[in-house]
């Protein structure tokens, strides 16, 4: 394999699966969560480094190692020695707003190495989706053998995509969402988010929704115990520990917490069964991209998002 390779990487574990199984070439690790919180369209700024650092201090109370993000995107200030550019990103919600991020970044650069892309889902004979560390070594390697090279029309469709991300109308997405292209889980990336707005019936959002439908229709003993279930059954969405946490936690009102069990209040029921909307009972001031999540409701029927009054 050439060495004369940047791989970019959806975090530090994948790196080290790939440095393990002897990837060749050098790897810029992607540490950036930016499915949540604000962000401005360009990357590489004091402001949009401010703004990360504020929203994740702030939010999930972790130190942002702010030298070591600017470190790790530095390596795109000279890529000389390089011949191409592989993006290993996953199926998920978390991943492809990453990914739409770091093609607008190189292009933002004024990068023109030809761009290719490994990207884990579906893979044959597996039930579920899969992300890249969970693949085996084998699996792995074939889906590098099988990468996709990005065209002009894909790359036009990411930095598109990352523009209305930042920006304040994202009923811009449902045109992405019916158009063609090699990011094969991106419309359903995209329909996902839309259902991260409180819908209009409960106030609540999708993942929100289904928190209260898992714990009405499992014996869950605890919030931890309900961490596990949400990290399995969240569908498109690919959020980790952290994020789920912090939604159980905020859904408190809608269920009661013994010693060995966690039921449904009678809230939670209210919600689940769209009998009332709880929007102004839950904290809903969060920002997604250039949008805050209390100025918007999803309105099902039309499958769009409508403001909220």
């Amino acid at each position: 394999m050439d060495t004369n390779i940047l791989h970019i990487t959806n975090g530090s574990s994948l790196t080290a699966f790939l440095e393990k199984i002897n990837i060749s070439g050098d790897f810029l690790t992607w540490r950036e969560m930016l499915c949540e919180g604000p962000t401005i369209k360009n990357i590489d700024t004091p402001e949009f480094f401010k703004l990360r650092q504020t929203f994740l201090e702030h939010t999930y109370d972790v130190d942002y190692d702010l030298d070591l993000a600017k470190k790790d995107i530095a390596k795109l200030d000279d890529v000389s020695p390089y011949t191409e550019i592989v993006l290993w990103f996953e199926y998920d919600l978390f991943c492809h707003i990453n990914l739409i991020a770091v093609i607008s970044l190189i292009k933002q650069k004024g990068i023109s190495l030809p761009l290719y892309l490994v990207c884990s889902g579906r893979v044959a004979g597996e039930k579920d989706l899969k992300g890249l560390a969970q693949l085996s070594t084998q699996q792995l390697l074939e889906h590098y053998d099988n990468k996709v090279k990005l065209n002009v029309d894909n790359i036009a469709t990411a930095q598109k995509a990352w523009r209305i991300y930042c920006e304040n109308d994202h009923n811009l997405f449902k045109e992405l969402i019916i158009r063609p292209s090699s990011f094969k889980y991106l419309s359903n990336c995209l329909k996902a988010h839309l259902r991260r707005f409180p819908d209009t019936r409960s106030g609540l959002n999708t993942l929100e929704y289904n928190i209260l439908v898992l714990i009405k229709e499992h014996n869950i003993t605890s919030k931890n115990h309900l961490l596990g279930y949400c990290l399995h059954y969240q569908g498109y969405y690919g959020y980790g520990d952290l994020q789920l946490q912090r939604m159980i936690d905020r859904l408190a009102i809608f269920y009661t917490e013994t010693e060995d069990t966690l039921t449904l209040s009678r809230d939670g029921f209210l919600a689940i069964e769209n009998q009332k909307t709880f929007f102004k009972s839950i904290d809903t001031d969060f920002y997604f991209g250039g949008v805050n999540k209390k100025d918007f409701q999803y309105y099902k029927k039309e499958n769009k998002l409508i403001q909220t009054i």
